[in-house]
């Protein structure tokens, strides 16, 4: 690196935070240069629609869903990865950065690197770039999810060998192959943890004539979801609105009832990693047979299903420890040195820094 690149590099760390943020649709995870990961909130804000203005962020936003007044809108400004509300993902992600500067706040706008879903397209990633910037940003890069997340897991990523990673997010998942600082095949596909919530909700509604909220599936599928059965079989006492009487009611759903209602999403993802590995060169998969891949995300979570991948797929298939992390610790390995995985980081004219 050249004196006067080195120099600069310096004086912007000295004036400026360095923060990596993991835009999810489910959560966001912010880290911040020598601290780590300080934040890990759901990407949910809350408006008041009679003033415009956001009267919560995150946890306690959260909290308001589904419990709040006709004037409180309570919202999710990411749809399948990529934003739906602009205003509303820049106050929020106002909030995040604000939060995560504290009073540790420096002369200049902080340093951003941002994880997005693979294969955005360019107005979708300018909208995130214009969202940060907007949010007080004064240097933004991106860097897709699963390459993040490849390096938040210490793969590697710069050899000449595939490292396959699959980052199952509450909006979309991931699939992607990644060899030399590269994605070699990939697909982003919107079955996850939103999409099984849903299947959740229409199977207690089509079999039981119950209806519950998203907030309610979601725990469901938490404490019960599994994708193979469980010994001793779980079960989960369910409340919602029976759709004949309009009455509260209760019932018990076990693990065989969540397999039921997610069976087919989990069909067409299996269908889905199938094809991208069908796509891929022989050599590349003949590294991913012998090294495995690699599962992430809040999704991975879901019981059984790193064995039942890897019995459909015939590849060793693991976990990795904290799944909910690796993204936004990548975002911060690529922060502690930019200059080494700059090839990693998704360039154009427009996210190049302020003169």
């Amino acid at each position: 690196m050249p004196f006067f690149t080195r120099l600069k590099d310096r004086f912007s760390k000295l004036l400026s935070n360095e923060i990596g943020i993991d835009l999810g649709t489910a959560n966001t995870l912010v880290y911040v240069r020598g601290k780590g990961i300080i934040i890990n909130e759901p990407t949910v804000v809350a408006v008041n629609q009679k003033t415009d203005q956001v009267v919560a962020v995150g946890s306690e936003a959260k909290r308001m869903l589904g419990r709040s007044p006709e004037h409180i809108k309570v919202v999710r400004p990411l749809i399948d990865g990529v934003i739906s509300d602009f205003e509303v993902t820049e106050e929020m992600l106002a909030y995040f950065i604000n939060k995560a500067q504290g009073a540790a706040r420096k002369l200049l706008g902080p340093r951003v690197v941002i994880g997005v879903p693979s294969g955005i397209t360019n107005v979708e990633r300018r909208a995130v770039r214009d969202a940060a910037r907007g949010a007080g940003a004064r240097e933004i890069h991106i860097v897709e999810e699963p390459v993040a997340a490849a390096l938040g897991i210490r793969l590697p990523v710069s050899d000449p060998v595939g490292n396959m990673v699959i980052d199952m997010g509450g909006g979309t998942t991931d699939i992607a192959i990644i060899s030399l600082n590269g994605i070699v095949n990939a697909r982003n596909v919107n079955i996850a943890g939103d999409r099984l919530n849903r299947d959740i909700i229409s199977h207690i509604r089509d079999s039981y004539q119950i209806l519950i909220g998203e907030k309610t599936a979601e725990e469901l599928k938490m404490s019960t979801g599994s994708v193979m059965p469980q010994k001793p079989a779980l079960e989960a006492v369910v409340r919602g609105r029976d759709l004949v009487t309009g009455l509260p009611r209760e019932i018990i759903i076990t693990d065989e009832d969540i397999r039921d209602a997610i069976g087919h999403s989990i069909d067409s993802l299996i269908e889905a990693i199938k094809e991208v590995i069908e796509t891929t060169p022989p050599e590349v998969i003949a590294d991913v047979m012998q090294r495995g891949l690699y599962l992430v995300g809040g999704g991975a979570l879901l019981r059984g299903f790193d064995v039942f991948l890897s019995e459909w797929l015939k590849v060793p298939v693991y976990l990795v420890d904290d799944p909910l992390t690796p993204v936004a610790r990548g975002t911060g390995i690529i922060l502690e040195d930019l200059e080494r995985y700059q090839a990693l980081v998704v360039e154009d004219e427009y996210d190049l820094p302020l003169r």
